[in-house]
Order: C-alpha cells, then structure tokens, then sequence
C-alpha cells in the first residue's frame, strides 16, 4: 500500500497497534538504559502513512457518521492521528532533546556523571550539604537546556493548535478531557486549604527528622528525592526486600505478578537508566513493562506498588476490546486512580505492622510518614496546576520566556523552595497534573468505596481484587469521572480525599 494511501478504520486502528508497539519498546529500551541514543525518528519515518492531513479527514468524517462506542473510538484515534502529525514533524527536535539529557554530565567532588544519575544520587546522599551543592549543580545543567526545550514546546504548541483547529491550549485539553480545569482547580485549591494545619503539623515534624534540625527553614527542592525516600526509615524499608514484600501484598489482593506472564518486571540497575519508576504497556494486555530502580527505603515500596496498579490494570484488560479501548484514552487520570489505590496500602498501619514486625506505635508512625509524603505531594501538583494554567493561558503573548509563580506557587503550597529555573523541566505536557490530580480525587472515593464494601482490611482481601479486576478488564474505555458515578461519588466530592489527608495524630 502507497503511503499516502488512506486507511479505513479498522485498517488504521491495526497499524496504529505496531506503531505503538515500536516506540514504547524503543522509548523503554533506552528509559531503562539499554541503548544510549534514541531511534523514535527512525520508527516515525516507517510508519509516515498513519499521519497525515488525508488520513485525519478521513478519520473525522468516518467519527461524524458514527454513534455511541464507535464514536468515542473514532475521536480517540482521530486525536492519536493528530499527535502523530505532530510527533512526525518534531521527531528529530524530540529525539535530539532526548539524547541532550542523555549526554548531559554533572562534575560532582571529581566525579562526572551523567545528568539522570545526578538525579538518582541526590535521593541517596546522606550529607545536607552535599545534597545542597549536588543539587544546584543538577538544576544548573538541566536548565542549560531550556532553550531547546522551550523551543520543543512552542512547536509542539503551534502545530496542535493548527491541526485541531483550536488556539486556546485550557481550552483545547479541556475538550479532549472533557471537564473544566477551571472548576477542577477551585475544588483542588479548597481542598490543599482544607488540609493546610495538618500538612504543617507534619512538615515541621518530618522535615527535621529527615533532614535534621539545623536545616534551612525552607530547603530547596535538591532535598526533595531524599525525603520521598524518608532515609530515617531505610534500616527497616530495605531495598534488598522490597520486591518480595511487594509481591506477598499484591498477592494478597489476588494477583500473583509472578505468575502473570505479560507483566515483564525491570529491576535492573545500569548507569543510564532513568530513576523513575514507571509502566509502559507496549501492547496490553500481552505485553506491559513494570520498571523500577530500587535504591534502598520506603519510597522503593511505593513506586513498585503505584507501578503495579499501572501493570495490573493494562494486563487485566479484556482481549476482546478493541485496541483503541485497550491502550487509548482520552487522558490518564484513569489509570492513575489504581496505582494511587496500590500505592494507598503503605499507608495503612496494618501493613506495616504485618510485613516490618513493628509495634502499633511504631506501624502509626511511620504510616504516618507515608501520609506526609502524599500530601506534600498532592499539594505540589495543585500548585503545578495553578501554575501550568496561568503558563499556558498567556502563552499566545509570553511565548513561555517567564517562570511566572512558579517557584512562589510550589514553594509557598509545600515549604520546598523550588528554583524558578525548573519552570519547563517540570512540566508534562497534556496537563498530565490534572490527571494526577483526577486521579488523587478518584483514589480516595475508591478507597472510601472499598472500606464500605470489604472492610478495613481492604488492602489484604482477595474481595478487593475482585473489584478491581471487573475495573481492570474495562480498559481504557470509561472516564475517571464515569468510575466516581459508580462508586457513588460526584466527581469533585474531595470529602474522602480532606480525610485522607487530614489524619494526622
């Protein structure tokens, strides 16, 4: 076939599956650091026929004629075609982004070492003060390649907003979405306010566990990997441990990852690899990547439970559905909500208190550690939100040349001091912050769900499985809002998550 010719549908939706299937293994061979330079362009050019503007007419003619499912189906490929044009035209500028990361390198007391690698040291440096320079130096090199960034963005921008025919970024995510991020962000704000006192309860008390007393009053955001990992803990939260641990919880839910076979696990430590843990599910449910980098304390066990929702839910997905429905959606903030529900049991005391041979006492304590990080957490992606919304709603004037609040934003929401020129390093696109945030919402329904229905050992009983795995097996397809209607929630009701994050002793 020409590769100009326009494919049907269904034609399409099948082709779409390889190229999916291509650059998720291309981008995981060098995430986990297999190969040190990035090919996507080369996979781009091969499949040049899926993007092209014939094809997106095509789609978007066949996506009016169509009702219900079939609808939603065709919009969701219709947009894929649309990322892909864009991807198509920005391959080389992404992929020469890319290998700049990769080839980045830190000078740090005589030791180079690469940019990602400076990252993952800084969770593992015990001396404040190293971890202070260490970090200016990691946040001086990355922001050494904002211009190829902003320049990155601003194409990206451009071409979305000529393809999809809408200008306006807020309002071109919040129909893709479909919410407003404006209302979402109202809700979000009342609740980081809502749970202000105890936040600052337990700032103070882990901050100067963690980083020690003498510490800055507001400690630049260097410290931050060093916190999540809550080293004061790491003698009982071992790395050596933390994947058996892992699996004994998942099992107890019903799920044996040892047992699954299109769950490949990734625990290997090589010098390029990236820190973050992440899923990528190359084409669920047959084959789904979980990748981790274990570097000793609790932070270990909770990205490897946040992962394991990811994992579970994509090969938990039902074969029959289509592909689009399988591995397409309109956002994130569905699948987050079941590595946020895996990620919610380290935050039980039961848990550990079963697995750590802790006291009562000390299980509380440390449960309470966890909750900490979550609301430092949930309280740096509102203000992120905040942030991204007024970015991207001056953007057509400010071309992205100023950080705006976002230092005066993140820092005064978590007492983290986070440097101005972080400003595009840490931005996803797609407002993928509203999906985490979506996401925060949705968890904690769900949680409040399944202590209704199972009880308060929800996070060990096999009834808790089964639940998710009837989720699990619908795929992509449902909204997150459409999953808080079945738990019997509205879709801003932030109730359950105010109490979550208020239960501090």
């Amino acid at each position: 076939m020409s590769t100009t010719a326009v494919r049907t549908p269904a034609e399409y939706e099948s082709r779409l599956r390889d190229y999916y299937f291509e650059r998720s293994e291309e981008g995981r061979a060098v995430r986990v650091g297999e190969k040190e330079v990035s090919a996507q362009a080369a996979i781009v050019a091969r499949y040049t026929d899926l993007f092209s503007r014939a094809q997106l007419e095509a789609l978007h003619e066949a996506e009016n004629a169509a009702q219900g499912e079939d609808r939603e189906r065709l919009y969701r490929l219709r947009k894929t075609c649309e990322g892909g044009i864009i991807s198509a035209e920005l391959a080389d500028k992404q992929d020469a982004l890319e290998n700049a990361l990769i080839g980045a390198r830190v000078m740090f007391k005589g030791e180079e070492m690469p940019l990602r690698a400076a990252q993952a040291r800084l969770a593992v440096t015990d001396g404040y003060a190293d971890r202070e320079e260490l970090g200016n130096l990691e946040r001086t090199e990355s922001a050494r390649l904002n211009p190829d960034r902003l320049q990155l963005l601003a194409a990206v921008e451009e071409l979305d907003a000529a393809i999809s025919g809408e200008p306006d970024p807020v309002a071109r995510a919040e129909e893709e979405k479909a919410i407003s991020l404006r209302e979402l962000e109202r809700a979000l704000v009342a609740a980081s306010d809502a749970t202000t006192a105890p936040y600052e309860v337990m700032h103070d008390r882990w901050f100067d566990r963690i980083l020690g007393t003498e510490r800055d009053a507001i400690p630049t955001s260097g410290h931050v990997a060093y916190v999540r990992r809550l080293s004061p803990l790491e003698s009982t939260y071992t790395k050596e441990r933390a994947t058996a641990i892992c699996l004994e919880t998942t099992s107890a839910l019903g799920f044996d990852l040892t047992a699954i076979p299109n769950i490949r696990l990734d625990l290997e430590d090589r010098p390029q690899k990236n820190p973050r843990a992440c899923v990528i599910a190359s084409d669920p449910p047959d084959v789904v990547h979980l990748i981790t980098l274990a570097q000793g304390g609790l932070a270990d066990y909770q990205a490897f439970m946040h992962e394991a929702g990811h994992a579970l839910h994509y090969a938990g997905v039902d074969p029959r559905l289509p592909f689009t429905f399988r591995a397409i959606s309109r956002d994130h903030a569905l699948t987050e909500i079941y590595s946020y529900i895996f990620e919610a049991i380290t935050r039980e005391p039961g848990w550990h208190a079963l697995h750590f041979d802790l006291s009562d006492a000390q299980a509380e304590e440390n449960a309470e550690a966890t909750l900490f990080l979550e609301a430092l957490l949930y309280r740096r992606y509102t203000a992120k939100l905040r942030y991204e919304l007024g970015f991207w709603s001056n953007f057509a004037e400010e071309r992205g040349a100023s950080s705006r609040d976002y230092s005066p934003l993140l820092t005064e929401a978590t007492g983290v001091r986070y440097d101005p020129r972080n400003y595009l390093s840490d931005m996803d696109g797609g407002f993928y912050s509203a999906d985490y945030l979506r996401a925060w919402i949705r968890s904690a329904q769900l949680r409040a769900h399944l202590l209704r229905e199972v009880g308060e050992d929800w996070w060990r009983s096999a009834k808790t499985g089964d639940i998710l795995r009837d989720l699990f097996a619908e795929g992509t397809k449902p909204s997150s809002e459409e999953i808080a209607g079945r738990l019997g929630f509205e879709p801003l009701d932030t109730g359950p998550l105010v109490a979550d994050l208020s239960a501090v002793s």
